[in-house]
């Protein structure tokens, strides 16, 4: 087990001050069987009018906000204690036919469970039409386990893809990221969620953190690390195992949950709405995620 401190300070600067403004965060971490939220310490300035936490139709703590007197900027600062344990390697596996027809067949209970993670949404389409999304699937070959074949999907996507913050956005249409076989960490989550739907197995986009180790001899630097996603599929009798296809690892290793639904849309760290006069506006990020012990 490793308890993890994630620091997470946001900073939006207008041009012109708000008159008013309405935020959702997805910054807590969720409560999970191998994650354990210690401690949680969100400070908003201006201090909102209003405020309160709940639970979204996924299960993820979403943190609502309002300020209702002019602003001319919104920070958002969490200081979070986790404790994690890596999920062990899965030794067993089982076709992935018999996975997937298991999630068609689905009754009662495991419907509402894996049902909406079946479905595909704008930024996970079907494969028909996605050139390069085939090839992809072709890693899930007739009797070949669920775990082998989405573990060498997981390690395609990370040798054939190259890792480029400055080519997209949240906006960018995943056929442009299969084309160009470039992107971020979100990109990366799409696409492998898109090529798990579309053989029909369910899947979930994963959004949290990961500790970043500093290159050899360096230390480690305040704030550089980032906000990271990754995702996870229903493997029937094994249960919802992640990977991360931007780092190549399956199971994951050092990472926090904070929580995970269909695509990005679902589980975005700071989302909201500000009403005013209008004018230029900046966004400053910096998240420090450290081990305590």
């Amino acid at each position: 087990m490793t308890r993890f401190r994630v620091t997470h300070r946001t900073e939006y600067a207008y041009g012109r001050p708000m008159a008013d403004g309405f935020t959702a965060l997805h910054v807590t971490p969720r409560a999970t069987a191998g994650q354990a939220v210690l401690a949680v310490d969100l400070q908003i300035d201006p201090a909102p009018d209003e405020m309160e936490t709940v639970e979204d139709d996924f299960g993820n703590m979403v943190t609502l906000l309002a300020v209702h007197v002019p602003h001319a900027a919104l920070v958002v600062h969490s200081v979070i204690d986790v404790d994690v344990v890596a999920p062990a390697p899965v030794g067993e596996d089982v076709p992935w036919e018999a996975v997937a027809e298991a999630a068609a067949s689905a009754r009662g209970d495991l419907v509402l469970e894996i049902g909406p993670y079946l479905a595909h949404t704008e930024q996970t389409p079907l494969v028909g039409g996605l050139s390069g999304l085939g090839s992809l699937t072709a890693e899930f070959a007739p009797g070949r386990g669920v775990v082998e074949a989405t573990r060498a999907l997981c390690h395609r996507i990370f040798e054939e893809f190259r890792f480029d913050p400055g080519f997209t956005d949240v906006t960018t249409p995943l056929a442009t990221v299969l084309a160009e076989r470039r992107g971020v960490c979100q990109d990366f989550a799409h696409v492998t969620v898109a090529a798990l739907r579309s053989v029909g197995l369910p899947a979930r986009y994963v959004s949290g953190y990961i500790e970043t180790a500093p290159p050899p001899g360096q230390p480690k630097l305040t704030g550089v690390d980032a906000s990271h996603a990754w995702c996870s599929v229903w493997a029937g009798p094994l249960g919802w195992l992640d990977l991360d296809p931007t780092n190549d690892q399956m199971p994951p290793q050092r990472h926090v949950t904070v929580g995970w639904g269909r695509d990005y849309h679902d589980v975005p760290p700071v989302r909201g709405v500000v009403i005013g006069a209008g004018g230029d506006q900046t966004l400053t990020v910096a998240v420090d995620v450290t081990a305590l012990d």
